[in-house]
C-alpha cells in the first residue's frame, strides 16, 4: 500500500449510481500526472487529496493506482481557502461573499462554515437565508466523504458508500451510529458482521437489548438462507451464547420481545411438541397459506368432463401422432376428476409428454389453460416442448418489483381453467403462496417435477412435502420410455437415484467419447487442466459442438481450484481471447463472454440464471449488451453486478436447464456438498453427454449420501392437520 497526495487535474469518468472514478492527479511532489482508479464520491477538479493504493497495470492503459482510500486535504492557508471557495465548491457563495468571509474569519473560514454556520450572518450580504444555503450546500458536500471515512475507521468497504448515503442522505453517519443494526436490515449484501463491528468501534453493550435482537434476526435470516422455514428455539439460544456472548435468559428475553411485536412466530414443533418452533413472520404466514389454500381446494369436487379413455386417447393421438401409455393414460383419465395433483418422475419417464397430453385434452374440453415454471430457462424450454406460450410464475402473477405486491391474487385471481407449473420442484415457499393466492377455487392445478431435485434455491421443500402428506394425488412415473431406454445418460442419472454406481464406460483416451463417462484423477489441477481440454478441444473435435454455447461445466461450489469462481477465470482465457473491459464493476468481461444473470430483473424481463453471451460493449457510452435467446439486453457498467461469468456454475444454478454437454468435476474437496440428489440434478442437466471427472472416491460419498441436509418446514404437517 502507498500513499501519494497532490491536487485533481480532471475527471476522466464519474460514475453517479455509486462513485465510481476514474481521474487525473497531478503529485505534489513531482507534479507527474497520475491515473487514479477506485470509488471517489463528489471529488471535484482542484482538489487536494491523498491517496491510498496499489500500483497496478492495464493491458491498454498501463500503469494505474487502484484507490483503497483517500481524504480530501481542506486549504489553510488565506490565498488557498479564497481560490477553494470561488471554485464553485460550495453554492451560494460568489466573489464578493467570498471576499467578505475571508476579510471577517481569515483561515478559520471553513472551519466557521462547518462547525459554526450560525457566525455567517455577522458578514455583510448574509442572511439567516443565505448562511443555511451555505450551510446546506458545505453539508451536502462533505456529508457523504465523511460517511466513506467514517466506513474506513470501521473497516467496512467503501463500495458501500453510495448505497447508504441513497438510503440515508446526509445524516446517514448519525443514522448509523444511533443505529447500526438498520445497515444489516436497510442495506442489501453489507451483513450482520459489518454492523456488529460498527456497534462494537461504538462501544455498544455485548447485552444491550437492540444488539441481541439483531443478532436473534441475523440468526433466523441465516436458516432461511439455508433453505429452513423455522429454526428451533434451543439452537438460537445455543448460538446467541456461541457466537455473541448472549447469555440464553436474555436472549430469550430477546426472542419474547420479537414475538411480541409480531416481527417473528413462535409455536410448538410439529415433530417435536417438547421444543419451540421460531418462524420469520412471512414465511409462517406462507406455510400456513399454502395449507390452508389446498385443503379449500381440494374441498371443492370436480364436475365430471363427459370424456371416457377412448376419447382422450383419440385426441392425444389426433393432436400429437403418439399412443399413451397405460400409465400416462392413467395420469391423463385422473387429471380430469382432480382439483389439485402432483406429476413425478426421472428423465425419460415422460413428463414432457403428459404436460403435452393434458393440453390436448383439455384443449379439446374448451378449457382455458396457463403453463408456467420458475425461472426464465425453465419457461422457454416448455415453451419449446408444448408449442406453446409459457411465462415464468412471476411474471404470471404481475409482480411490481417498485410495491413488491404481486398484481394476481384472490381479489383478482388469474383467469385459467387449468394451470400447469413445470419443475415444481424449484418452486419456494413464497412464490407457491402467492401462486396458490391466485389460483381460482374453480381452477385445476397440475404440478409437475422431479421430486429427487435438488429443493428450490429459497426456503422450503414445498414439492416434497406436498407428496409426503399424502393429502393430494400424485403419479410417479417409473416407466423408462424405448426411445430413451438406451441412453446411458438416463439410464445413469436412474442409477444413481437408486445409489447404485453409474456404469461407465472404460476409456483411457479422452478422444474416445463415450455418451457417459468418467475420468478420474485426484489432482485439483489436473481436474482443471483436463476440463480445459475437454472445452477447448477434445469435445468440440468429437461432437461438434460450440465450446462456449454447448458445453457448460457444473460445479457443486464457488470457492476452491475447482469452484467457478477459478475456472471461469481459466476458462474465459482460454475460450475467449477479446481484451476485458478494467473498469470496477465490469472488471473482466468480454465481447462474446457466456455470462449469467444473477437476480430477479422484473424491468429487463431478464431472471436469476438466465444464460447469454455478451453481444456488444461500448466503453465511451458505458454499457454492454448481452443476447439471452435473441434477445438483447442492455447493462450500463454500474449494473453489471447482476452479471457474472457462465462457463462454469453451480449445480444448483443449473436446475430447470438442459445442455448439449456437461462437465462435472466432483472430488474429496467437495464433501459438505457431496450429495446423491445433487449428482443426479448435475447428470440430468446434460442432454448428449456427460463427463464426471475427479476422484472416485468422491463419486462413492456422493452415492452412499443419500440423506441430503434436512430443511425445516412444516407444511407435510399442516396439510395433515384438520
Amino acid at each position: 500500500m502507498i500513499t501519494i497526495e497532490g491536487h485533481l487535474e480532471r475527471i476522466t469518468y464519474y460514475n453517479r449510481e455509486n462513485h465510481f472514478t476514474i481521474a487525473r492527479l497531478k503529485t505534489i511532489k513531482t507534479n507527474d500526472p497520475v491515473t487514479v482508479v477506485g470509488f471517489m464520491p463528489a471529488v471535484k477538479p482542484a482538489e487536494v487529496l491523498k491517496i491510498k493504493g496499489t500500483w497496478e497495470t492495464h493491458p491498454k492503459y498501463g500503469r494505474q493506482l487502484r484507490i483503497n482510500s483517500f481524504e480530501v486535504i481542506l486549504p489553510a492557508t488565506i490565498d488557498s481557502i479564497k481560490n477553494y471557495l470561488e471554485s464553485g465548491f460550495v453554492k451560494g457563495i460568489g466573489p464578493k461573499i467570498v471576499d467578505a468571509l475571508i476579510d471577517r474569519f481569515e483561515n478559520k473560514t471553513l472551519e466557521v462554515i462547518e462547525k459554526e454556520p450560525e457566525k455567517l450572518i455577522a458578514v455583510k450580504g448574509i442572511g439567516k437565508a443565505k448562511a443555511a444555503q451555505i450551510s446546506n450546500s458545505w453539508k451536502e458536500h462533505h456529508a457523504i466523504r465523511s460517511l466513506m471515512l467514517f466506513l474506513q475507521e470501521n473497516n467496512i468497504t467503501t463500495s458501500y458508500t453510495a448505497k447508504i448515503f441513497k438510503e440515508y442522505g446526509d445524516d446517514a453517519v448519525n443514522i448509523i451510529r444511533n443505529d447500526p443494526y438498520r445497515l444489516s436490515n436497510d442495506i442489501p449484501g453489507i451483513g450482520f458482521y459489518a454492523a456488529d463491528t460498527i456497534a462494537q468501534n461504538l462501544n455498544i453493550a455485548k447485552e444491550d437489548p437492540e444488539r441481541i435482537k439483531a443478532c436473534i434476526i441475523y440468526l433466523v435470516e441465516q436458516c432461511t438462507a439455508e433453505g429452513h422455514i423455522f429454526s428451533y428455539e434451543d439452537e438460537i439460544l445455543k448460538r446467541c451464547g456461541n457466537l455473541f456472548a448472549i447469555a440464553p435468559e436474555k436472549a430469550g428475553n430477546a426472542l419474547t420481545a420479537l414475538a411480541d411485536k409480531g416481527e417473528i412466530v413462535i409455536e410448538k414443533s410439529f415433530e417435536n411438541p417438547e421444543a419451540n418452533a421460531v418462524y420469520p413472520k412471512d414465511l409462517h404466514e406462507a406455510e400456513n397459506g399454502i395449507s390452508n389454500r389446498i385443503k379449500a381446494l381440494l374441498s371443492v369436487p370436480v364436475a365430471s368432463p363427459g370424456i371416457d379413455s377412448k376419447q382422450i386417447t383419440a385426441e392425444v393421438v389426433k393432436k400429437l401422432a403418439i399412443n399413451p401409455s397405460s400409465e400416462q393414460l392413467k395420469v391423463l383419465h385422473e387429471a380430469l376428476f382432480h382439483r389439485v395433483i402432483i406429476i413425478t418422475g426421472g428423465p425419460g419417464t415422460g413428463k414432457t409428454t403428459l404436460i403435452r397430453s393434458i393440453n390436448a385434452v383439455f384443449e379439446f374440453l374448451g378449457k382455458r389453460i396457463i403453463l408456467a415454471a420458475p425461472t426464465g430457462r425453465a419457461t422457454r424450454r416448455l415453451s419449446e416442448v408444448t408449442r406453446r406460450e409459457a411465462s415464468t410464475i412471476h411474471k404470471l402473477l404481475g409482480y411490481s418489483l417498485e410495491e413488491g405486491l404481486f398484481d394476481k391474487n384472490q381479489d383478482n385471481p388469474l383467469d385459467a381453467d387449468v394451470i400447469i407449473i413445470d419443475e415444481a420442484s424449484m418452486v419456494d415457499t413464497l412464490i407457491m403462496f402467492h401462486l396458490l393466492k391466485a389460483i381460482s377455487m374453480n381452477s385445476v392445478l397440475i404440478l409437475v417435477g422431479d421430486v429427487f431435485q435438488l429443493p428450490a434455491v429459497g426456503p422450503g421443500n414445498v414439492l416434497a412435502d406436498m407428496i409426503n402428506s399424502k393429502k393430494i394425488i400424485t403419479f410417479e412415473l417409473k416407466k423408462i420410455f424405448r426411445q430413451t431406454q438406451e441412453s446411458p445418460i438416463i439410464i445413469n442419472a436412474h442409477r444413481v437415484r437408486m445409489g447404485a454406481a453409474p456404469d461407465f464406460q472404460k476409456t483411457e483416451e479422452p478422444d474416445k467419447l463415450s455418451e457417459f463417462y468418467f475420468i478420474e484423477t485426484n489432482n485439483p489441477d489436473r481436474v482443471v487442466e483436463t476440463i480445459v481440454e475437454l472445452c477447448a478441444r477434445k469435445i468440440p473435435q468429437a461432437f461438434g459442438f460450440d465450446s462456449i454455447r454447448d458445453i457448460q461445466v457444473l460445479t457443486p461450489m464457488h470457492k476452491g481450484v475447482i469452484g467457478t469462481v477459478n475456472l471461469n477465470q481459466v476458462l474465459q482465457k482460454v475460450l475467449n481471447v477479446q481484451p476485458a473491459v478494467s473498469e470496477k464493476g465490469g472488471s473482466g468481461f468480454r465481447l462474446g463472454d457466456k455470462v449469467m444473470h444473477l437476480k430477479n430483473n422484473y424491468q429487463k424481463d431478464v431472471f436469476n440464471g438466465d444464460i447469454g453471451t455478451i453481444s456488444s460493449i461500448d466503453a465511451s457510452k458505458r454499457f454492454l449488451s448481452v443476447d439471452y435467446y435473441g434477445r438483447i439486453v442492455k447493462y450500463e457498467f454500474a449494473e453489471l453486478e447482476e452479471l457474472s461469468l457462465a462457463y462454469a456454475i453451480t449445480v444448483h444454478k443449473s436446475q430447470g436447464s438442459e445442455y448439449p454437454a456437461v462437465i462435472v468435476p466432483i472430488m474429496t474437496q467437495h464433501f459438505a456438498l457431496l450429495q446423491r440428489n445433487l449428482l443426479y440434478t448435475a447428470i440430468t442437466r446434460g442432454k448428449k453427454l456427460v463427463i464426471l471427472l475427479g476422484s472416485r472416491k468422491a463419486l462413492d460419498i456422493a452415492l452412499k449420501n443419500d440423506s441430503p441436509r434436512k430443511r425445516f418446514s412444516s407444511l407435510a404437517n399442516r396439510l395433515l392437520k384438520g
